[in-house]
């Protein structure tokens, strides 16, 4: 009874780290991408997102050219995985507003463009503490709390 129980449990955890692992980081790596209710471009446009929106990648269809992701609010999307890469780290403002500043800290002041507005997204470039340094799809940077943030 003992070793039929630890073999149910092995297999269980097993099955756990296998599920947990297939859930990757995906950003976009193109200027626009369409998101889609289906996998193939017969399935309805469903959102446009902009390079570097982060999504959890969480299936794949049978002929693996279409992912199904997870973005920041918990909706699913399928893409086509041309669209995206796991080269690079991304986040998306998950706050209504965010304060871009200058530096790591509140007492650097905003950047001219701060603040940045829901679902704006960014490449992250490096982190200091509790903050990102981030770099969006023209090459302007600053940095915002990651609390603000939804990495990938």
């Amino acid at each position: 009874m003992k070793t039929r129980f630890a073999i149910f449990s092995t297999a269980v955890i097993l099955a756990v780290l296998v599920i947990a692992s297939s859930a990757a980081a995906l950003c976009v790596r193109v200027s626009k991408a369409n998101l889609r209710s289906g996998p193939g471009k017969n399935h309805e446009v469903t959102w446009q997102v902009y390079m570097y929106m982060p999504f959890e990648k969480v299936g794949e269809s049978t002929d693996k050219r279409w992912y199904a992701v997870r973005d920041c609010d918990g909706d699913t999307y399928w893409i086509h995985r041309s669209l995206v890469t796991r080269r690079c780290r991304c986040a998306v403002v998950k706050v209504e507003r965010a304060r871009v500043r200058k530096g790591p800290g509140t007492r650097y002041s905003t950047v001219k463009d701060s603040p940045a507005l829901k679902y704006y997204t960014y490449k992250v470039i490096s982190s200091k503490g509790n903050w990102l340094r981030l770099r969006d799809e023209w090459g302007d940077t600053g940095w915002i709390r990651k609390d603000l943030l939804w990495i990938k």
